[in-house]
C-alpha cells in the first residue's frame, strides 16, 4: 500500500516525535506499507523549518538522512492533472500530481484543502484516520 505524506506529517513527526502524525509516519514506512515523499515536500519542509524553527536545520537533515532508507522520493511530474483543480492553494497542487502519478493509495495529511477537496480518485485521510486502518 503506498502512502503519500504531506509536508506538514512530515514537520510534525519531525518536531513532535511522540504524536500521532509521527505514529502515522512510522507506520507508513514500515511494511506492508510504502512511504512516498515528493521532492517539492521536502524543499517546502526545509523553507517552513528556516522560516519557523531554524534551530531545528540539523533535525530536518538527519530527519531527512535516516528516513532516507524508508521512503521513496518522487519529483513533481510537469504535466498538471484534471483533479489538482480542485485543490485551492495552487502551492499544494503538485503534492497532489506527485501523489496520483506515482500511485498512492492513501494521502496522509492535516490539510483541510485536501481534506475537503471532494477527490475520489485517491484516499486523502488524517494521521489519526490512517492509524486506525489495518
Amino acid at each position: 500500500m503506498n502512502v503519500f505524506l504531506d509536508t506538514n506529517i512530515l514537520f510534525s513527526a519531525m518536531i513532535w516525535p511522540n504524536s500521532k502524525p509521527a505514529l502515522a509516519f512510522n507506520k507508513a514506512v514500515s511494511e506492508p506499507h510504502v512511504g512516498i515523499v515528493c521532492t517539492y515536500s521536502v524543499n517546502e519542509l526545509r523553507r517552513i523549518i528556516e522560516k519557523k524553527v531554524p534551530q531545528y536545520l540539523f533535525y530536518i537533515e538527519k530527519f531527512l538522512y535516516s528516513s532516507a532508507f524508508s521512503l521513496i522520493f518522487v519529483p513533481v511530474p510537469l504535466e498538471p492533472c484534471e483533479e489538482e483543480l480542485k485543490i485551492r492553494d495552487i502551492k499544494d497542487r503538485p503534492l497532489l500530481r506527485a501523489a496520483i502519478k506515482f500511485g498512492a493509495d492513501y494521502f496522509l495529511t492535516g490539510d483541510k484543502d485536501f481534506l475537503e477537496s471532494g477527490i475520489q480518485n485517491l484516499k486523502i485521510i488524517t494521521a489519526s484516520e490512517f492509524l486506525e486502518i489495518e
